[in-house]
């Protein structure tokens, strides 16, 4: 037991060397000045080089390896903890300290040229620092996968979402993309007979819209007093233990679009909030990888917030805010604003039905990137081409292509495929609660999120790592992850069928 004791004091204190790094990086996308860039990134790679030497010194193998001997004296609880340490040790000691910094010091001179870049569209300018990214992450790759017995990509997902593996993926994702264009073209064919959408007229004063969406952060449960709404060229949730930091960006031509942002986000915040208490600083208090978390800002924006239930309260609470006039602003309207099934360039303002396209679109070529099958200067024209693929748009600019989502230059390769996983899971996990508590869909019409929010603290934000991602899923609803489930919701709301 004293070698346990030992590893809970040491990944303790890994938890709050991570916690620092998370603000800095916070501050880095919100309010450091430019100057400041260097300066930053010897900061995270000095930090995140001691919490590697602190995770992977050789008295971290031992504390382990006797922990071990003694684990059938373990309750429940540390013997999840101890299989969390194990993995998380795995992962780290199969890469070199000097590997870890050379990471942290690409990815943070890639995001800050990613910006000027994305903002001018200008992906030759990105093109050496993102080789950079890509030559480590195959390098992170290759080395973890040897350590784990994984090939190169399968060991970088299992870094987001324990467990997780091509294999499953594939099947899931097939089955989906297969009935993706025929749902598109359905649900675009069925909004044809509806009476068309009257646009909301503008502008939407930045402070009005950060007003309604603490507003809405609060009544969904967030905890102002554990965390903030700021925001960011990319909208994230970050931050630390206990204070959690979420962003959105603003447009005074579209509030929907920072209001849903900030929806998302609080799904995500909800969850870091909701984790164990007695455990959040250990590797068995932390959320249950980026399927699961992905699964909550979606369950909240998008199984939640787009229901009828809940636009009925939305209605007055925008028209007010906003001070609109007319039957624009209507529940009825508002609902076809919000399900309204259009392709377009950008990732997050895509619909539900389109936004696993773009996602198809991300796993097949990032596979294909660390794989050494697409060279990254070939990115731009290959992402053009499954885009007009998949959802028959010519892209007109990088901007609105490949340079729109910071993930890669942020070194998150294997993070996409979590997004389209989450939808899934979101989905599932949402018709699980509703037949579970019938208050929950009366609940959001009057805007109370208690019965939604009790009944995920209960079966998946108190559970932090105690299970598997599968068990988890299935202890909450009572079967594995299935496509099927996401497809039938999607063909209810968007087919009426």
């Amino acid at each position: 037991m004293q070698a346990y004791r030992s590893l809970e004091d040491r990944f303790a204190r890994i938890s709050s060397i991570e916690d620092a790094i998370g603000i800095l990086q916070w501050d880095a996308e919100t309010m450091m000045p430019e100057g400041a860039a260097d300066s930053r990134s010897d900061q995270l790679a000095t930090l995140k080089g001691i919490a590697h030497e602190v995770l992977t010194a050789p008295e971290t193998g031992d504390l382990l390896d006797r922990a071990d001997q003694d684990s059938d004296h373990l309750d429940d609880w540390p013997r999840a903890n101890l299989r969390e340490m194990r993995r998380i040790y795995l992962h780290a000691s199969a890469v070199p300290a000097d590997l870890v910094e050379a990471s942290s010091r690409a990815v943070s001179r890639a995001e800050l040229v990613w910006r000027e870049a994305r903002q001018n569209g200008d992906f030759a300018l990105l093109l050496p620092h993102l080789s950079q990214v890509l030559a480590v992450q195959r390098q992170i790759g290759q080395a973890k996968g040897e350590a784990l017995g994984l090939p190169p990509y399968d060991a970088l997902l299992d870094s987001y979402d324990p467990g997780l593996r091509q294999e499953a993926i594939d099947p899931l994702f097939t089955e989906l993309g297969a009935e993706l264009p025929d749902l598109i073209r359905e649900a675009q064919e069925r909004q044809k007979g509806l009476p068309a959408i009257q646009p909301l007229s503008g502008p939407f004063p930045v402070e009005d819209q950060r007003r309604i969406g603490e507003q809405l952060m609060a009544a969904v449960g967030f905890d102002f007093n554990q965390g903030r709404l700021d925001v960011s060229l990319h909208p994230f949730c970050g931050g630390s233990t206990g204070d959690v930091r979420i962003t959105t960006r603003y447009s005074e031509a579209n509030f929907m679009s920072a209001l849903m942002g900030v929806l998302h986000e609080t799904g995500h915040a909800l969850y870091e909030q909701g984790r164990p208490d007695k455990w959040r600083r250990q590797p068995v208090g932390a959320a249950r990888g980026m399927s699961m978390h992905e699964s909550q800002s979606l369950l909240i924006e998008m199984q939640a917030c787009r229901s009828w239930e809940f636009v009925t309260y939305l209605a007055p609470l925008v028209q007010k805010t906003f001070q609109g006039e007319g039957s624009a602003w209507n529940p009825e309207n508002l609902h076809r604003i919000l399900t309204k099934v259009e392709p377009g360039f950008i990732r997050v303002d895509a619909d539900e039905i389109t936004y696993p396209a773009h996602i198809l679109v991300r796993y097949k070529l990032e596979r294909a990137m660390i794989a050494g099958d697409l060279e990254i200067q070939d990115l731009p024209g290959a992402f053009n081409e499954e885009i007009r693929n998949l959802l028959g748009l010519t892209v007109l600019n990088d901007s609105l292509g490949c340079l729109q989502d910071i993930h890669w230059p942020g070194g998150a390769w294997g993070y996409f495929p979590t997004y389209t996983l989450g939808a899934m899971t979101a989905a599932q996990l949402f018709k699980a609660a509703c037949q579970a508590d019938p208050n929950i869909l009366p609940g959001l019409a009057s805007g109370d999120f208690s019965p939604l929010r009790t009944w995920l603290r209960a079966n998946v934000h108190s559970k932090g790592s105690l299970l598997t991602t599968d068990q988890l899923l299935v202890a909450a609803t009572g079967r594995p992850l299935q496509a099927e489930v996401f497809r039938t919701h999607l063909r209810e709301r968007y087919l009426g069928y």
